[in-house]
């Protein structure tokens, strides 16, 4: 803090040396970092988490998409926690085949969700999702699939919206189900109107974090954010501050913190702890079209089917996120790794599933200009309950 002590004006001439000064020893510094990082990703794609479901070796994360009648799980309108931004069809959104995909490993059956079993196994626990939006996404998804498989007249809930905390209650079974905002699972503190992210310490010293039974992190997109929507005014590194570097050697920094943090604080006798992957985007038409050039479709706004997979372990369209190889290796490397959520080939496929312009968070205006389409978050009912259902099999199986 005392970097930003008045007097202002000597402040902002020392910031303006300094920060330049030191921009163009980073620029060495972290390309280096960048060449090491790139040559740890070549080893990084092996096999992926396995589990046992349904008395098999079950690769829960390889398969496909099959059309399935008896989906989706719950209607939107028996839910009425879902936000505005997630809320496809009161939105006006025309078409309900993606709601109507189930996911089905290559050889096995992902059980069905049973939010009463699901209940009674949690009696009395915790479970907190942490992470950006994508984990909201998911946070809101599994309360509505809770809320709708219980009967009303037998359940009381509680809902308490907060910043950073939201809580949801069924309190009759004496379950939690938390979101902790924190996009980076880094601290970003705000000194005298400038924000910092400290990529050497964890959000709030993860003291919320530590008292759950299940936990989720998530983190990934906000790393790439730039321009206005960018999270930072300035990195702290090594006690020196840079307004910007690479962004996936700042995300395995962070992440590295995270895992640190988790290692050293989280008693895994007691507590489960998950990491969901990376929530792909379908912003480029020209990933599902075959390299065509002059697609006139604007991102994936009108899409109403999943890509067509000619292999169920072939990533679709670009290369497989660069951010999840990172996530991928940092998380091998821990002593007492969390249970990896590998949501990034088989959520990739979904091109389908996002709000575009049939979000809340538009205005009239925007919702009749395709270039206003969401095609980072994913629709509720849609693609997070999938998510859920392997956090579901994961947990309770």
């Amino acid at each position: 803090m005392a970097l930003f002590q008045s007097p202002a004006p000597l402040l902002l001439l020392f910031l303006v040396l300094f920060i330049t000064t030191l921009s163009l020893h980073s620029n060495l510094s972290f390309s280096a970092l960048l060449l090491s990082l790139r040559h740890h990703h070549q080893h990084l794609r092996s096999e992926r988490p396995m589990i046992h479901a349904n008395q098999s070796n079950c690769a829960l994360f390889v398969g496909n998409w099959v059309h399935d009648d008896s989906y989706p799980l719950y209607q939107s309108s028996s839910c009425p926690m879902i936000d505005p931004q997630f809320n496809c069809q009161l939105y006006g959104r025309p078409d309900s085949d993606y709601l109507k995909y189930r996911w089905r490993p290559l050889n096995c059956d992902l059980p069905r969700f049973n939010g009463a079993e699901f209940l009674m196994q949690m009696r009395g626990k915790t479970v907190m999702f942490v992470g950006d939006s994508l984990g909201h996404n998911q946070w809101e998804s599994l309360i509505c699939m809770l809320y709708t498989s219980v009967p009303q007249s037998q359940s009381q809930t509680q809902m308490v919206k907060g910043e950073p905390l939201s809580t949801f209650r069924f309190l009759d079974y004496g379950v939690t189900i938390s979101f902790y905002k924190s996009p980076f699972l880094v601290e970003v503190d705000v000194v005298q109107g400038k924000r910092i992210l400290r990529v050497e310490q964890v959000d709030g010293n993860g003291d919320p974090w530590r008292n759950a039974d299940v936990i989720s992190f998530n983190t990934g997109h906000w790393w790439t954010h730039e321009g206005s929507l960018q999270g930072w005014d300035y990195i702290e590194l090594g006690g020196k501050y840079y307004p910007n570097m690479d962004r996936l050697a700042a995300l395995e920094r962070g992440v590295r913190t995270w895992a640190n943090w988790v290692d050293t604080n989280i008693d895994k006798t007691r507590t489960k702890v998950f990491f969901l992957g990376i929530s792909p985007t379908h912003t480029n038409p020209n990933e599902w079209n075959n390299g065509v050039t002059g697609v006139t479709k604007k991102s994936c706004y009108g899409e109403t089917e999943p890509i067509s997979a000619t292999s169920a372990t072939a990533y679709p369209g670009a290369e497989y996120p660069e951010q999840m190889k990172v996530i991928d290796m940092v998380i091998r490397e821990m002593k007492n790794p969390p249970y990896l959520l590998d949501i990034t080939l088989l959520s990739a496929f979904r091109k389908d599933g996002h709000p575009s312009i049939y979000s809340g968070d538009l205005s009239p205006q925007q919702r009749s200009n395709p270039l206003y389409s969401d095609c980072s978050h994913w629709c509720l009912p849609g693609l997070p309950d999938t998510w859920n259902e392997l956090f579901y099999t994961a947990l309770i199986y």
